[in-house]
């Protein structure tokens, strides 16, 4: 299931955020991937090891801690704390899939990653190619959001970033372990979910939508590894 979450991030954090990065000091991106996606990773990157990085990221958690949408469809247990790339100048990133698992920086346990994320911190017409290709069983989609906004999508999934032809594509990127491994399920959940809270919304608190909430929570229990 890909999900566009919007306004992560408000106008406010954008700028700020992108007054910092503009400032900071960007490496190759290539440090942080392996043999394979190192032949076709053509980027810059904040360090692993930034100071400021690591600050920023605890911005982009915070903020979706406060998200109900991002946590109703990811389902979150662990984090890989956001990373940020840049591209310009036709760099890009070919075709790849990320790693299954990765090291979570400050713990000796690894992660699955079961989500991979991309928050845009910069508007579409700010430049020029860039999208965000993603392939699945049901085609290739191509995505390109406004600055604050997220896309979530399996971390199973073939995906490439385009060459910048114009400008500058900055976002910040992680992974999530989710509660719940399956995407199916997952996405099954995100829309019982849903639908509860439009019924909610509409008709109120009512035996029906008490009676749903308890299947919610009780395949929620069923499917979830924690």
């Amino acid at each position: 299931m890909m999900l566009h979450v919007p306004e992560v991030l408000s106008p406010d954090q954008v700028r700020r955020m992108r007054a910092t990065l503009d400032a900071t000091q960007w490496v190759d991106g290539r440090e942080t991937v392996g043999d394979q996606g190192a032949q076709v990773k053509r980027n810059r990157q904040l360090s692993e090891h930034s100071p400021v990085g690591r600050e920023l990221a605890k911005t982009v958690l915070a903020a979706l801690a406060r998200n109900p949408l991002f946590f109703s469809a990811a389902l979150p247990a662990r984090f890989v704390p956001p990373l940020f790339n840049r591209y310009e100048g036709g760099e890009h990133y070919g075709l790849h899939v990320d790693g299954a698992v990765r090291a979570v920086p400050g713990s000796e346990q690894p992660l699955r990653t079961d989500l991979s994320c991309t928050l845009f911190l910069c508007d579409p017409d700010d430049y020029d190619g860039g999208e965000l290709e993603v392939v699945d069983t049901y085609g290739s989609h191509e995505v390109k959001l406004p600055a604050g906004d997220l896309i979530l999508y399996p971390s199973s999934s073939l995906h490439r970033v385009h060459p910048v032809t114009r400008g500058a594509r900055v976002c910040a990127f992680f992974w999530a372990q989710s509660m719940v491994r399956n995407d199916q399920q997952r996405a099954m959940l995100f829309e019982l979910d849903q639908s509860i809270q439009k019924l909610r919304a509409r008709l109120g608190e009512s035996e029906e939508t008490v009676a749903l909430t308890g299947h919610y929570h009780n395949l929620l229990r069923l499917w979830s590894e924690i």
